[in-house]
């Protein structure tokens, strides 16, 4: 059993972020904010997914006065995505935005950032306090000759003693880099020294299938340890993608279950059925069935119902055939053409 590291709760509208919460799966919308119909189709998609916080880029003005009608009608919380302009920050605080992402490192003056802090409170906000591999500050990178996971730490519990000496505590902080072992240090050093909740992630990390390999190694060690209250695992591919592999992550280690977990085995000399089309089949029929269950596909009969034993329901293929299994035990032999569908309709009947 993980035990989770104790931190303080932080509210993005009616999501809570850390204390006794599940952990959050987020994503962020790769539209242009300000085409509205667009950006709200893709939160939905996103919704119907299972992500319960999304982030939408606010770069211009044009954006930030866009985000009024996507967060009236989003059906889960909005972050405005601010950088470099405080102008715009402000602006996306008059559109009812659940939070905002502020990067001390790229903005820089104290003076703006607390006037953005003091309207935050005063409309409780939350806001996440972004540090970065890419905009770490100039003293620091001189001081550790580059963006170190030490440096990483330091810039975070510097900006985070600041929010807090002004009065403000509804923040989070994300510290992020593309190298996994310097992005674990950052958080671990900070982790140790605060109990401010944590938003985990490899930023940058790449394609689909490389970047859900690293975000893995780098998410897995983390929650592992006990770190992250919300995570988005970053990919060059579609949002949805981001939020599937999240929740394949947290399932893994036991920390969240979400739909449909499919075993399958690995291919072998031994398997007399298309083993790899049909887990693609059920997983595709399956896709949006929200049941917490495990199914277990298996390529014969060696070792499937005793290695599936803790599986709800699966096959244990054959010479053109299968078993059909609930708990361990048979239940009846279908024909290949008929297993794909016989074992989605049992699914769909199950409690």
């Amino acid at each position: 059993m993980i035990q989770r590291r104790k931190t303080r709760p932080v509210f993005v509208g009616n999501v809570k972020i850390g204390d006794d919460a599940p952990i959050v799966v987020q994503s962020m919308t790769d539209t242009k904010t300000r085409n509205v119909e667009e950006t709200l189709n893709q939160i939905n998609r996103l919704y119907n997914a299972g992500c319960e916080i999304v982030r939408v880029a606010a770069p211009t003005e044009e954006d930030a006065l866009a985000l009024p009608e996507i967060v009236k009608n989003s059906p889960i919380p909005v972050i405005a995505d601010i950088h470099f302009s405080p102008r715009i920050a402000f602006l996306a605080l008059e559109s009812g935005i659940h939070g905002i992402r502020l990067n001390p490192g790229n903005i820089n003056d104290k003076e703006k950032i607390k006037d953005i802090l003091t309207e935050c409170k005063k409309k409780n906000i939350a806001v996440r306090l972004g540090v970065n591999s890419g905009s770490l500050e100039e003293r620091l990178l001189e001081k550790y000759g580059y963006p170190s996971g030490e440096a990483l730490a330091e810039s975070a519990l510097y900006w985070s003693e600041f929010f807090e000496s002004v009065g403000f505590k509804n923040f989070k902080v994300s510290i992020k880099g593309s190298d996994v072992l310097q992005n674990v240090k950052a958080n671990e050093i900070f982790a140790k020294e605060t109990d401010i909740p944590l938003h985990i992630g490899i930023t940058e990390a790449g394609t689909a299938k490389k970047g859900s390999i690293k975000s893995a190694v780098g998410l897995g060690i983390l929650l592992y340890m006990g770190i992250g209250d919300t995570v988005r695992v970053s990919l060059t591919a579609d949002p949805v993608e981001e939020v599937e592999t999240a929740y394949t992550i947290l399932q893994s280690l036991g920390l969240r279950r979400r739909g449909i977990e499919i075993i399958s085995c690995p291919t072998c000399g031994r398997i007399e059925v298309n083993l790899p089309q049909i887990v693609e089949q059920v997983e595709k029929q399956l896709g949006n069935v929200d049941k917490p269950l495990k199914v277990a596909i298996m390529g014969c009969v060696v070792n499937a119902i005793g290695e599936a034993r803790e599986a709800d329901i699966g096959l244990a293929c054959g010479n053109k055939s299968a078993i059909l299994f609930k708990k361990g035990k048979p239940v009846k032999r279908v024909s290949e053409k008929d297993m794909v569908e016989e074992l989605v309709k049992e699914i769909k009947e199950m409690e």
